[in-house]
């Protein structure tokens, strides 16, 4: 299923973002330097987050393949590599994906292959699981919908996948973090209805042979984003 137009749109948005305007800013959050207060909290809640998608994978991948479907400067697929996986790291921001590269430990280096471009637009070929943490986040409903469905035709066995929740609490968080520093706002994200959200997947006829399984909110301070698991039925 081709994802949508306003995908597009978006994509172009946050690739401008995190290769000129965010990348150091990015890069130092990513990392174990000091931060703001604000950033300190989405810290602990990507970590947090990337704890619970590691959780949801096998402990140990020796002899599978896994896409890391926006890989930012690469901690999940380290930590999978880690694990004994062959991974394809995928993002759209070149500048991301070379710290990335530059992070790797050497030990790691032939277990992750980096890719700069648009995981829902190119083939990669076959993976026993595929991860999107908060890659999908900026993006509505109906494109979250058509990537998935796009990301199925490559998977066999797992998705997981984060979003953001709408809930009055985290509308009133954008609200205020719009008083703070623009050095201090995240990217605009886009809030979907978990149930809502349930109901699109369960209906879209290229996720006819997936249903959801495991389910999980993460909210630290500034950082709220939602999990869910999607197995082959």
């Amino acid at each position: 299923m081709p994802v949508t137009f306003s995908w597009d749109n978006r994509r172009r948005e946050l690739e401008t973002y995190f290769n000129e305007t965010a990348v150091e800013t990015w890069a130092r959050l990513t990392s174990e330097a000091p931060v703001s207060r604000i950033r300190a909290t989405v810290r602990a809640g990507r970590d947090c987050m990337r704890n619970t998608l590691l959780g949801w994978l096998p402990e140990r991948l020796d002899g599978r393949r896994v896409l890391d479907a926006g890989c930012g400067t690469g901690a999940f697929a380290v930590e999978a590599a880690r694990r004994g996986a062959r991974v394809v790291a995928i993002d759209v921001a070149a500048n991301l994906v070379g710290t990335a590269r530059e992070r790797v430990p050497a030990e790691l280096v032939d277990r992750i292959e980096f890719v700069v471009g648009d995981f829902a637009a190119q083939d990669l070929g076959r993976f026993d699981h595929a991860v999107a943490m908060d890659s999908l986040i900026h993006y509505r409903a109906d494109d979250v919908v058509a990537a998935v469905s796009s990301l199925s035709t490559m998977v066999d066995g797992s998705m997981l996948f984060t979003f953001a929740p709408r809930t009055t609490l985290l509308a009133m968080m954008h609200a205020t973090g719009r008083l703070f520093p623009r050095r201090d706002r995240a990217p605009a994200i886009e809030p979907v209805a978990p149930a809502a959200l349930r109901s699109a997947l369960a209906a879209s006829p290229a996720l006819s042979s997936w249903q959801a399984g495991r389910s999980l909110r993460v909210s630290r301070g500034f950082y709220t984003s939602q999990a869910l698991e999607l197995v082959r039925r």
